[in-house]
C-alpha cells in the first residue's frame, strides 16, 4: 500500500503520480470522487438543509447526463492536453453498461472523471478548480 499517495490530498510536494502511467479507467475512478466532492462541497456550500434533499442536489450535478453537459461547456476551454486525457477516458472500452444513462453520455462522463483524475493525481487541483468553476458558472 502507498500510503504516501496521501499527500496528494494535502498538496504535498512530491506527492504527485504519473498519470500518464494509469489506464483512462483508473483515471475516472479517481476522478469520480474527485468530482463528487467538488460538487458536494458547493451543494453544502449552499447552506444547512436535510441530507436528502443534498443528496438530491449531487446527484443532479453528477449523473452522466450531467457530466456530459458540463464537457460541453468546458470543451473550448481546454488545454490539448487536457482534451487528450478527456479523450482516453471517452474512448475507454468499459466492460459495464450504464443503467440509467445514454451510452455517449455515459462515455463523455468517463472522460470528464478521467480528467478530474489526472489533474488530481498530478497534484494540479488548481486546475481541476479552476475548470469546475468555470463550467458551473457556465450553467447559469
Amino acid at each position: 500500500m502507498q500510503l504516501e499517495a496521501l499527500g496528494l490530498i494535502l498538496g504535498e510536494a512530491g506527492a504527485e503520480m504519473e498519470p500518464n502511467r494509469l489506464s483512462p479507467l483508473a483515471l475516472a475512478y479517481i476522478g469520480d470522487a474527485v468530482y463528487e466532492m467538488l460538487v458536494r462541497t458547493v451543494v453544502v456550500a449552499d447552506g444547512n438543509a436535510p441530507v436528502n434533499r443534498l443528496h438530491q442536489k449531487a446527484r443532479d450535478m453528477v449523473n452522466a447526463k450531467a457530466q456530459a453537459a458540463f464537457y460541453s461547456r468546458v470543451a473550448k476551454a481546454l488545454r490539448e492536453d487536457e482534451a487528450a486525457v478527456f479523450r482516453r477516458g471517452r474512448n475507454a472500452k468499459s466492460h459495464t453498461v450504464p443503467k440509467n444513462a445514454d451510452l455517449m453520455d455515459y462515455r463523455y462522463a468517463t472522460g470528464v472523471e478521467a480528467m478530474f483524475g489526472y489533474w488530481y493525481l498530478a497534484g494540479q487541483m488548481g486546475g481541476a478548480v479552476e475548470i469546475f468553476r468555470f463550467g458551473m458558472e457556465s450553467k447559469s
